[in-house]
């Protein structure tokens, strides 16, 4: 997708609809491709058409993609007002814990059954889970669920009056911890220099409760998109979105690295290709 193409809503025909209900709860989640199951959790305000073109780069590599509806409208293009009015309903929607002090967000608890049934699904060795912005640390809460074995945490946002803050129960912290070190995880992040909402304080934090299992990787504000989607550039109002508003489509460019380097981290844990993970030699 270019990007006078992403300027439009998506109308997402290429993924399959379906309603998935764990625990009384459904939800609404696209799924599209072939072989292990990744989750991609889309960023605030929705599942946009930047978020959509990340899941179909994590597709074509040959993988099936799972992407849930957690609020927003599915495919609409982010503009400044309706995004505000879904990030306020979020901040106080009793599934998310947008603020410090309120633990892990409850509807974490549905995003591990969903790991859970697109493993049995999918089969191979385990499920990998990308999160973004407000669904960053989803992806390290995630791990609780066994058959998720490659989380990525992209520029978490949360909690969002905490820069040093874990969107984690106490509890949650310690069995993460434990899980890293009984399973062998690892953890990829990405974020900006410059992002004012994931700072290097939240990076610091995740590199004091896993240590060298998080592998957190930096990106050049500088070399950011200019141009994003209105509520990305009126209300986030800093490079935030390392592989999907922000991005550039360049070959060789920095954001675009990052994109191969969550693909490639993703493939080395899930199938049995011997391609060197090159996230391990940086």
């Amino acid at each position: 997708m270019t990007r006078s193409e992403a300027n439009h809503d998506d109308p997402l025909t290429d993924f399959h609809c379906h309603e998935m209900a764990f625990s009384g709860v459904s939800k609404a989640v696209y799924v599209t491709g072939a072989g292990p199951a990744v989750i991609v959790m889309p960023e605030m305000p929705g599942i946009s058409p930047d978020v959509a073109r990340f899941a179909r780069w994590v597709r074509d590599a040959g993988l099936t993609v799972y992407v849930p509806s957690l609020f927003g409208t599915d495919g609409a293009y982010p503009a400044a007002g309706s995004g505000t009015s879904v990030m306020k309903r979020a901040c106080v929607s009793e599934e998310f814990r947008a603020f410090a002090g309120g633990g892990t967000s409850p509807v974490v608890d549905w995003l591990r059954a969903l790991a859970r049934r697109a493993h049995g699904e999918c089969g191979g060795p385990g499920a990998g889970v990308v999160g973004m912005c407000f669904t960053g640390n989803f992806a390290l809460t995630m791990t609780l669920e066994p058959s998720v074995i490659a989380p990525v945490v992209n520029h978490p946002s949360l909690p969002l009056d905490d820069p040093a803050g874990l969107e984690l129960s106490p509890a949650d912290a310690v069995a993460i911890r434990e899980r890293f070190e009984r399973d062998d995880l690892r953890a990829l992040g990405y974020r900006f220099d410059n992002d004012r909402w994931c700072t290097g304080q939240r990076f610091a934090a995740y590199a004091a409760l896993l240590g060298d299992r998080f592998d957190g990787r930096v990106v050049s504000g500088a070399a950011a998109n200019t141009e994003p989607p209105p509520f990305f550039r009126d209300i986030v109002g800093t490079p935030h979105s390392v592989v999907t508003a922000h991005l550039v489509d360049e070959e060789g460019h920095p954001t675009l690295r990052a994109r191969d380097e969550i693909i490639t981290f993703l493939l080395s844990r899930l199938t049995d290709d011997e391609t060197d993970d090159e996230t391990d030699d940086e």
